[in-house]
């Protein structure tokens, strides 16, 4: 009990770590604090969107609970006025500090952070954030481009400084105050890379040789993809560099040497963020708190990487809705940790070589959703009830479990969670699923098809994610009154993860719509 929290929540990360079993990328902070964490493996976001997913995670409740599916609307106006989880321990006597992007700035989060409900002072931004679609990147030619690829030499930035590395020293001045305030706090960094631009200093261009690095392993759009899924990644093709390679929409592929040096570039900016998560992770030992400190990391969601030929988020692809998900919990996920023991020595990913393992590990399919009570669970605090079928009217509930009950048990029993099952369809009615979704505005592909506005939204796809498939089905949505019809089914996708694991083989129109399908559509 008593225990602070530190929650460090990443723009568009993906689990490309090596904690993750990533060989390729360096990210020695992050598995080092890993190595001292349990370790989700199967975390999923509820909308792979930056202010749908937050804003979901951090009130515990789903976007068809939110309302929230663009950027546009602010939940307590539009959908409830629902308690969120920095607000839930600011109640609970805590200091409650944002620094960075925790939520989506914008309407979204009425233009202050969601302050003064979530947090005890005015939530802080980095002055260099507002250089972040500027023309930084510099050319072949020497001139000025607002480029996807942009490696930069800092010391010739506004300022002189990025935004990660400015929100990393914030967070770092506000350990150093509330280590002498003997408040319990609860302080929220959210760091920008690696989300587009791919901006972020040079020397981590070396880590990473463009011989070294290959394509998806997918990187053609799949011949059974509905066309209402692909996403046709606008974003991407409106940044300087792309445009000028006039790519044809919305499948054309990217030359592959353009290609690889994304994957250079995405991989480059998370050995960027990894040394930020050292440096705070390394002051949190400095002030002496990584003995009363809870550390929770986090994505909003993932990020294609040319995989089924798209790039960005926008899905309900794995690619796009998996986040890596690890709590670091002193005396629970490690042993008893002595007052100003060093967890956390900063490691170079320059010269640091070897990878640790993660302490704990689960394999179970969990959501973003569980984080508001698991929280609370792991904090001591009484953890929220759970929202009930429909919970507009309710300011504080859950729609997700906590998983406290997943760290204590032993990998083996938690893998197995079998026992007791009388009949298959019981055992199917206690597998643990993630729901996804993402609204469309047609059946094809079209300019507005990553980021519909919820007027034009005609088309919701839901997914459901367990440890052996990935079902979604595209089906009629009316925006006016927020409903989905499941009886106008405009395409469907089944993989089955076992001999597909990257989803490339789409057998929803090639299985018998017997039984199984029906426990689905439930």
């Amino acid at each position: 009990d008593g225990m602070n929290v530190l929650f460090i929540v990443v723009d568009d990360l993906r689990p490309v770590l090596g904690c993750y079993g990533d060989k390729l990328v360096k990210s020695p902070n992050i598995d080092q604090l890993a190595s001292q964490s349990m370790v989700f493996s199967n975390a999923y976001a509820q909308q792979a969107v930056c202010a749908p997913s937050r804003v979901s995670f951090l009130t515990g409740r789903r976007p068809d609970t939110t309302r929230l599916y663009d950027f546009y609307s602010y939940w307590r106006v539009h959908a409830g006025n629902y308690s969120t989880l920095p607000q839930y321990f600011k109640e609970n006597g805590y200091v409650t500090l944002s620094v960075g992007k925790v939520f989506h700035p914008g309407v979204s989060s009425n233009y202050s952070d969601d302050y003064p409900y979530s947090w005890s002072i005015p939530p802080f931004h980095p002055s260099a954030e507002k250089h972040e679609n500027d023309k930084t990147c510099r050319g072949k030619d020497g001139k000025l481009y607002a480029n996807l690829v942009c490696p930069v030499n800092v010391t010739e930035m506004p300022g002189g400084t990025l935004p990660d590395i400015q929100s990393t020293e914030e967070a770092i001045r506000l350990l150093n105050i509330m280590k002498t305030s003997r408040q319990k706090f609860f302080l929220a960094v959210g760091y920008h890379k690696p989300h587009i631009p791919l901006r972020y200093p040079q020397e981590f261009l070396k880590l990473y040789p463009l011989e070294n690095i290959t394509l998806a392993p997918d990187p053609w759009v799949p011949k059974k993809l509905p066309p209402v899924a692909y996403n046709p990644w606008m974003d991407i093709r409106q940044r300087d560099d792309v445009e000028a390679l006039n790519v044809s929409f919305p499948y054309g592929p990217l030359p592959e040497d353009f290609q690889r040096q994304i994957r250079q570039s995405y991989y480059a900016a998370v050995s960027y963020l990894d040394v930020q998560v050292g440096l705070l992770l390394n002051a949190l030992d400095n002030v002496g708190l990584s003995n009363n400190t809870i550390v929770v990391f986090t994505a909003d969601h993932g990020w294609s990487l040319g995989e089924h030929g798209e790039w960005a988020k926008y899905s309900n692809f794995d690619v796009a809705t998996r986040v890596p998900l690890m709590f670091y919990v002193p005396g629970m996920t490690t042993s008893p940790v002595s007052q100003g023991a060093k967890v956390f020595p900063y490691l170079d990913p320059f010269s640091h070589v070897g990878g640790s393992a993660p302490q704990g590990q689960s394999k179970k399919v969990v959501e973003l959703v569980s984080l508001f009570p698991t929280l609370a669970d792991l904090a001591g605090l009484q953890v929220p009830p759970v929202c009930p079928e429909t919970s507009f009217g309710v300011e504080l509930c859950t729609e997700g479990p906590s998983l406290v009950h997943y760290f204590n048990v032993s990998e083996g029993k938690v893998q197995e969670g079998k026992e007791g099952c009388d009949n298959t369809a019981r055992c199917f009615n206690e597998e643990p699923a993630a729901f996804s979704q993402y609204p469309r505005p047609a059946d094809t592909p079209q300019w507005n098809s990553d980021k519909p506005k919820l007027k034009d939204i005609r088309i919701m796809g839901y997914s459901m994610r367990t440890i052996d498939y990935r079902y979604t089905l595209w089906v009629h949505f009316d925006p006016s009154n927020f409903s989905a019809d499941f009886e106008d089914v405009h395409a469907g996708e089944l993989y089955m993860m076992e001999n597909d694991p990257n989803q490339d083989y789409n057998i929803y129109n090639n299985t018998s719509h017997g039984w199984f399908f029906k426990k689905l559509l439930d």
